[in-house]
Formats: structure tokens, C-alpha cells, sequence
């Protein structure tokens, strides 16, 4: 590591008393916005909420120093739940355990690979889609906690907001979550009522983590069974994460080092898989709110991983007591949060294809709770528009020289497989000119289809007889055509 390199490691963990203070209380909120979530997801993938908290403790520490995005807040996610959940139901959490040790194989191999690239194929309309859906799952996540309960639920639900949103106009010296889960937890004891805690949400850990490898054989059949679930948790995994990286980026106006962030994971999820935990990846919601309410260093993250263990052990029975209504508030305020209410208006502002892309990420992506199927439709659809925009650029111009009995055509634009059939289009393969000359100067050949297409076009005119020039070509369409175009050069 350089010294530069080491310097801004430093500051990313060290950085004053005070952002010190806000990244502790931060990563407190971070902590019990987990909680809820991280057991609903343990029971998606049909196993028990303690292997979901290990996980979460585990990766919180390791992705605290290994990361490449401070400030983000990781943990066993949902994504990746619904991807497992066929594995343990066939094969068991051992397997699990298992796959869980591979992907985080994969994911290093991933981030040394610098396959983090790819993101820059994700538009940004397919980020505020992500954004946008992201927030509508997380309030939907909610409403079963809000169904056939009592009004003193819906009073403590009412109450806790209240708390959120006018406690920063008094003091922001301490988060109003955090203040929220303090005030309601000591109504919810003082004052005994028919309302859900947090010890009816599932089994908590009564006893720390312990290394173990999975009891699974370690041969070539196990391997077939864990692989397809492995890459999938891993692809997953770190769609979600990298993604999460860029809406902090975008919130904290600093960059992040997304490669090292797709690394991180790995070894993250490799030590989860060795302490008995699902894999895990960045959680969106949990890294807004701790964002939101002052977290900008690496100390935020390692407190929210820390902070988990400390309130599922030693504060068991405190922790049982806290009002599921008071992690339903703060979710709501996430939620509210972490949707870009601009992009309502900017439907009508931006371009419509635009739109439709944002649109359709948030409908598939809500639709099948995929994270990546939502990304991936929204890519799709962005690189389809794209080609059909840089299409109809490209234009075919024609001239005739009676005197030099020669037609000219001048192309103009970019010329690859999405405008190649609209480029051959616009020649007149029976040309009555003696000579035909295809000016590219002001065009590119992108690919093999747009020059074997003019490679075609040429071969059928001199077939006719008409003789044919190539100009204009820059030097990488010229490299294309002097591998791929044999017919491109002048008769014998």
C-alpha cells in the first residue's frame, strides 16, 4: 500500500472526535435496522434468524477493513435468501454453508478480475429504478408487521415517526432512531400492551459464533450441487452491493474503489461461511439510514457489525423487548428516504425511453423481488434504446458525377450489427454508374456484422461489373476490414 493510499485509509477510519461520535451512533441505527430484516430474510431461505445474525455480525467486521466503499452497511440480504432457499430446502444448511464459502471464491476472483467494470453498462435510469424499487420493498417488508394487529400498534407506529422526524429540529446530537427504539421500548415495559416485540420475530443467538467447516463431502458431487447456487449468490450478491456503493457515492459526493469492494465481499462471505452464516451483501435501506443520520467512515460499518453481537448476546433480553413498531417506524422513514421523489417529476421532464426504462426496472424488480432481474431487464432495455438511437443517426447520402460517370455515397454515423441492415439498405446493388465510390470518413465500423455487410455490398456490385472503392476508413475500421473483408481489396 502506498503511502498516499495509506493516508486515505486512515482517513476513511480516523477523521475527528465529532464524524467519530456520528459514525458510532450511526452504525447503532444501522444495527437495529438490521435486525428485522436480517430475520424475516433468515426465514425466506428457510433457516433460523441466528444464522442470518452470524452472518451479518461476520460480514459487518470483515467488510469494515476489507471494503471498498465506507460507511456501506452489509449483511444477510434478501436477494440472496431468495436465491438459496431451493438449496437448504433440498440439501440443508450444511450445503448452504457450503455455497456460502464458494461465492464469496467467486466474488474474490470477480473483484480480481476487475469484472466491477461492468457497472458502467448500468444507466442511471436503471440506478433510480433500483433506488426507487428498493424503497417500495422495503415499506411493503413492513406491512405484514402492520395486519391483524391492535390500534396500540398503529399508536406506538404513529408515535415512533413523530420521534424521527421532529427530534432533528430540537437536537441532531443524537440519531432520532435510536432515540425512537429507547422511548418506545420503555412504554412498551412501563406500560404493558397487545403489540409484537422483537422476541416474537424468531430465535436470537445465545451464544457467539463458532469456526467449523461444513459437514459436507468435500468431493466432485457436492461441488455440482453448491456451484449453480454459489455463482448465483455471488452474481447477486455483488449487483446489490455495487450498486448500494454507487447510490452512497452519489449521496456522500465521494468515490469508492469498486474492486476492492467486490473482494471484500468475498473474503466477508468466506469468513460467514466459516462461522456458520448465509452469505451476505450490501443492504440498502440499513446503508441509507446510517448515511442519513451521520455515517461516513469505516467505524460506522464495523460498530453496526460489532453493535449486532453486543445487543443479540449479552442484551438478549433487553433487545427481546423492543417494539417491532419502533423498527417498523424506522424502516417507513428508510423507505421515505430512499426514494427519489424527483424522478416522479422528472417522467415528464426526460426523454420518454428514459422513463420506460425507470419504470420498468421498479415493476420487475418489484414484481419478482430480484434484485438483478429488475437490473437486468432495465440494462437490456437501455442497451436496445441506445442501439435504436445511434441507428436511426446513421445516414446514407448519394451523389452522381455524369462527367466521371461514378456515384459517390457518403455514410455518416456509426455502422454495427443494430444499423448494419439499415446501411446495406441504402445502396442500389444494380447501379447503373460505372464506378461506385463508398466514402467512411465521417463514419465507423464497429463490428464483424458492419463489415462483412459492406464487405457484401462490395461482391455484389462487381458482380454487376461496377467497379467499387473503399475511402475514409479511420485505422481501427481499417484493422476490421483487413482481417474480416478479403473482398474489400482492389481486383487483380
Amino acid at each position: 500500500m502506498t503511502n498516499t493510499a495509506f493516508a486515505r485509509y486512515r482517513a476513511e477510519w480516523f477523521s475527528g472526535v465529532g464524524p467519530a461520535r456520528r459514525d458510532v451512533l450511526a452504525g447503532m441505527v444501522g444495527t437495529f435496522a438490521l435486525i428485522p430484516e436480517v430475520i424475516a430474510f433468515s426465514f425466506v431461505a428457510g433457516i433460523d434468524p441466528e444464522v442470518g445474525l452470524f452472518a451479518s455480525f461476520v460480514i459487518g467486521i470483515v467488510i469494515a477493513f476489507a471494503g471498498g466503499r465506507p460507511a456501506m452497511i452489509s449483511g444477510a440480504a434478501g436477494s440472496v435468501a431468495l436465491v438459496v432457499a431451493a438449496l437448504v430446502h433440498a440439501h440443508g444448511l450444511q450445503y448452504l454453508l457450503a455455497a456460502t464459502l464458494l461465492a464469496g471464491v467467486f466474488q474474490i476472483a470477480f473483484g480480481l478480475a476487475r469484472l466491477d467494470v461492468l457497472l458502467r453498462f448500468v444507466s442511471r435510469s436503471v440506478r433510480t429504478g433500483f433506488v426507487n424499487a428498493l424503497a417500495i420493498l422495503i415499506f411493503s417488508a413492513q406491512v405484514p408487521q402492520m395486519l391483524d394487529v391492535t390500534w396500540h400498534t398503529y399508536a406506538m407506529i404513529a408515535g415512533g415517526l413523530a420521534i424521527i422526524y421532529l427530534v432533528p429540529r430540537i437536537t441532531t446530537a443524537i440519531p432520532s432512531p435510536l432515540i425512537c427504539i429507547v422511548v418506545l421500548t420503555g412504554i412498551a415495559i412501563a406500560f404493558p400492551m397487545p403489540i409484537h416485540k422483537v422476541a416474537d420475530l424468531g430465535r436470537l443467538p445465545a451464544s457467539l459464533p463458532s469456526f467449523a467447516w461444513p459437514a459436507v463431502p468435500f468431493d466432485w458431487q457436492t461441488l455440482r450441487i453448491v456451484a449453480p447456487y454459489a455463482f448465483a449468490m455471488a452474481a447477486v450478491g455483488l449487483l446489490e452491493s455495487m450498486m448500494t456503493a454507487s447510490v452512497v457515492d452519489e449521496m456522500t459526493e465521494t468515490g469508492s474503489s469498486k474492486a476492492r469492494e467486490c473482494t471484500g465481499l468475498g473474503l466477508a462471505n468466506v469468513a460467514a461461511g466459516l462461522f456458520g452464516g448465509i452469505a451476505g451483501c450490501g443492504m440498502i435501506g440499513q446503508t441509507v439510514g446510517n448515511v442519513r443520520y451521520g455515517g461516513r467512515g469505516r467505524l460506522s460499518t464495523l460498530v453496526a457489525g460489532v453493535f449486532l453481537l453486543v445487543v443479540m448476546v449479552p442484551l438478549r433480553p433487553w433487545v427481546a423487548q423492543v417494539p417491532v413498531a419502533a423498527l417498523v417506524a424506522i424502516m417507513i422513514m428508510v423507505s421515505i428516504s430512499t426514494f427519489s421523489w424527483s424522478s416522479l417529476r422528472d417522467l415528464a421532464r426526460h426523454p420518454k425511453v428514459s422513463g420506460v426504462v425507470m419504470l420498468s426496472t421498479v415493476v420487475v424488480t418489484v414484481a419478482t423481488h430480484d434484485l438483478s432481474a429488475g437490473v437486468a431487464v432495465g440494462v437490456l432495455l437501455s442497451g436496445v434504446f441506445f442501439a435504436y438511437k445511434v441507428t436511426r443517426l446513421m445516414t446514407v447520402t448519394s451523389a452522381y458525377d455524369e462527367a466521371a460517370d461514378t456515384r459517390t455515397y457518403t455514410v455518416t454515423g456509426q455502422v454495427f450489427f443494430a444499423s448494419a441492415d439499415a446501411f446495406a439498405e441504402q445502396f442500389d446493388l444494380r447501379d447503373t454508374a460505372g464506378r461506385v465510390r463508398i466514402d467512411l470518413t465521417a463514419a465507423h465500423l464497429w463490428d464483424v456484422t458492419a463489415v462483412g455487410t459492406l464487405d457484401d455490398i462490395v461482391a455484389k456490385l462487381r458482380r454487376h461489373g461496377v467497379a467499387v472503392d473503399v475511402i475514409g476508413l479511420n485505422q481501427a475500421s481499417a484493422i476490421l476490414v483487413d482481417r474480416h473483408a478479403p473482398l474489400l481489396a482492389p481486383p487483380a
